[in-house]
This record gives C-alpha cells, structure tokens and sequence, in this order.
C-alpha cells in the first residue's frame, strides 16, 4: 500500500500516498514530483507545506497540485480537474449558470474571482505596478506581458515562421495568417476579417459613421489609417 506521512503539529499522521512507493517517517524516502528526498528534507518539506493544512482530505486536495491528480471529472465533457470546486465552477459553462453579480452594472459571472476583477473597472484598482516605469495594470498577467517590454522576452513562437511575440494572443492572430482564418464576420454583408477591429471599421460603412478628423481641415473618415494617409 502506498501511503504519505505528514507532519501535523507535533504528531505524525499516515495518509495515502500515490506518488510514494515508500513508508516516510524518519529515516526512509519521500517520492515527490519525480524527486527522492531524505527523511529530513523530506519532513521539511511536509512541515512547510502543512502549516495552514489541519485535515488529510486537506492535504490530499493540496497535495493534487505536484502529483499532476485529478480525480474530479465533467460528465459533459469528461475535462478533470484536481478539486472539486473548480469542477462545480466549470460545470457552470455548460448550465450557463452565472451566480456572481456586479452590483455596479448588474453584469453577470460565471467565476467569484471574474467579478472581483471586474468590478476593478468601476473602482480603478490597479494593483500590479511595473517596477521598471511605474505603470500600473487591473490584472498580473498584464503586468507579466508588460513587463517583457522592458526584458525583450518573446515566449510565444509561430511554428509555421518562427516569428516570436510578447503575448499569447498576438501569436494567435499571426497564425490567421498562415490558415487564413477570418472569425469575424459583418452582419449587413458577410464580408469576414481577421480582427475584430477591422470589422468594426467596416461596418461604419453601412452606419456611415466617420469617427476619425482631421485637426487641420475638419475631413472625416472611418479609419484611423485613411486619416494617417490624408495627414
């Protein structure tokens, strides 16, 4: 049987364990992430990581994360998950269930987390500084893609070009390129585009809507790029 010793204030309690192969107490080997730690490391470790964890089905749950376990699946479409509150969020996609509401603007959300963010819109919040130039951001992804301006970092490459970019979604819009996908499309005509953004300049054809004017002889047009060219 294959069990997991954890340190739970000064007593030693014997719970499963299905990355271990070994009994852990003082003076055996703890298997951990693909890594055999000493008895010592090993009650180091477990010291550590248990200091806020007071139940074994507790420390399970925590310990899913290393072991890559996800006994938690959807019947809808058999996605798993490593505890059983992401399941009952993600099950929310497929109900359409969207209990979290704004009182601001009475929007909707799937996810507790999804509102806490947005509700940032209403009261300006931007905790994520950039230690570099001071800029702030709403959310800490921005603040990570922002930060590699500064670092020149460019993770994310085309498998087709080799071309690398700062963000994920920028990628994603490159590789339109390659597949020649355009999910946009106008519902007057059916002319479909790339960007989101390029639909939006169209469809001020049919509105007839000219946003952008020139400061200097008050001309009018429905793109920033006529504008450019005009100028």
């Amino acid at each position: 049987m294959r069990r997991h010793w954890s340190l739970k204030r000064v007593s030693v309690q014997l719970v499963d364990c299905k990355k271990s192969s070994e009994m852990v107490h003082s003076s055996v080997y703890h298997l951990l992430s693909g890594r055999v730690l000493s008895s010592g490391e090993a009650e180091q470790h477990l010291d550590e990581e248990t200091k806020s964890i007071s139940k074994t089905k507790q420390l399970k749950k925590h310990l899913h994360r290393y072991t890559g376990e996800k006994p938690y699946g959807c019947d809808q479409c058999a996605k798993t998950f490593t505890q059983s509150g992401h399941l009952v969020a993600h099950k929310r996609i497929h109900t359409g269930e969207k209990p979290y509401v704004c009182n601001q603007c009475g929007k909707r959300f799937t996810h507790s987390g999804t509102l806490f963010t947005h509700q940032r819109m209403h009261t300006g919040e931007k905790p994520y500084g950039c230690d570099q130039c001071g800029k702030r951001f709403t959310l800490s992804g921005h603040l990570v893609a922002h930060q590699r301006i500064h670092t020149g970092e460019k993770p994310y490459v085309c498998n087709q070009c080799g071309k690398r970019f700062t963000k994920s979604g920028n990628l994603v819009v490159h590789t339109r390129i390659h597949t020649g996908e355009k999910p946009y499309g106008c519902d007057q005509c059916g002319k479909k585009f790339t960007l989101s953004a390029d639909l939006v300049n169209h469809k001020r054809i049919h509105t007839g809507g000219k946003h952008y004017h020139c400061l200097d002889c008050g001309s009018r047009f429905l793109t920033s790029n006529e504008l450019k060219v005009h100028q």
